[in-house]
């Protein structure tokens, strides 16, 4: 009898743990980085179902208690774990609570238990030693598959779930690369909001990724030699959602004059300002000043 239940699974690449995530996570507080990377895998399974968003029943968000229960570790160490989840780009949460983990759908594959018996079956054929028995289950195995139409049904639905894969790690890599432009740019000053750029991110168009990708590197270029310091650079997610890449798909000019720079910005940044305050009315502005303090009465020298 056919038994159709659908269950979830994660598909992880061979170095998995040797990404820069996990290792940077491992590495925390000493041995307690290694459960932090339990807390994730686990979080990571729970969340499957409901495609990365991490509810009970479908309607509860996970506070750390109920994740500490769940996941068998201390409540201390759940909410350090959440904490780097969070600070990495790992997590997202919501003001309601809802948690989501940012790069699951890239692990998301799913799967029923009979296709998953055939593959064990095929499994076991492989291992026999014995050239007759290995024939006969080989006959077994083909005639097994001609009365399974669900198994056909598997494997379209695997052939499209490895397509989908493939193209969703082409654009987590794109990203990568975007934001890597940023975060090595201001890496001793602030951190990049990775959670909220990649978001965006995924939105645009796949021509507008590569043009995010150009103007990232120009305005970078661009903005360094205007020696005003990386700590006040547009960060990742803001040039993104404010479209400022495609005012960068070429790195605009910075003229000096005398020994100041004076950067040519583009046409947002209103670089054409010049004040023209005359002597006349800073003497009105002195006089309206002086009015104001006048009636607020004499002030106490502290």
């Amino acid at each position: 009898m056919s038994d159709n239940q659908k269950y979830y699974y994660m598909r992880l690449k061979e170095d998995f743990f040797d990404s820069d995530d996990m290792i940077l996570l491992e590495s925390k507080d000493g041995d307690d980085g290694y459960k932090y990377s339990n807390i994730l895998l686990k979080l990571y399974c729970r969340s499957l179902k409901y495609s990365g968003r991490l509810m009970y029943n479908d309607r509860i968000p996970f506070d750390p208690n109920m994740i500490a229960i769940l996941t068998r570790h201390s409540v201390a160490i759940v909410e350090k774990a959440l904490y780097y989840f969070k600070e990495m780009g790992l997590i997202e949460v919501l003001e309601t609570g809802a948690i989501y983990i940012s790069d699951i759908q890239l692990y998301i594959g799913k799967s029923s238990t009979e296709a998953d018996r055939i593959k064990a079956y095929r499994k076991q054929i492989e291992q026999e030693k014995s050239t007759k028995v290995q024939q006969l289950n080989d006959k077994n195995v083909q005639m097994y598959n001609k009365s399974t139409p669900e198994l056909e049904l598997e494997t379209e639905l695997e052939t499209e779930l490895e397509k989908e894969i493939e193209k969703e790690t082409d654009v987590s890599v794109l990203f990568e690369n975007y934001l890597k432009i940023f975060s090595e740019y201001t890496k001793d000053v602030k951190t990049q909001p990775r959670a909220k750029a990649k978001q965006v991110f995924l939105q645009l168009a796949p021509e507008q990724r590569q043009l995010a990708l150009i103007g990232a590197k120009n305005y970078i270029v661009w903005y360094d030699k205007t020696d005003q310091g990386p700590y006040y650079s547009k960060n990742a997610f803001a040039f993104l959602d404010d479209m400022v890449f495609m005012d960068y798909q070429e790195v605009p000019e910075v003229a000096k004059v005398g020994d100041k720079k004076v950067s040519k910005a583009p046409e947002w940044s209103n670089p054409t300002y010049e004040n023209k305050t005359t002597e006349e009315d800073l003497a009105k502005l002195e006089e309206i000043r002086q009015e104001a303090l006048n009636k607020l009465g004499p002030q106490e020298n502290e």
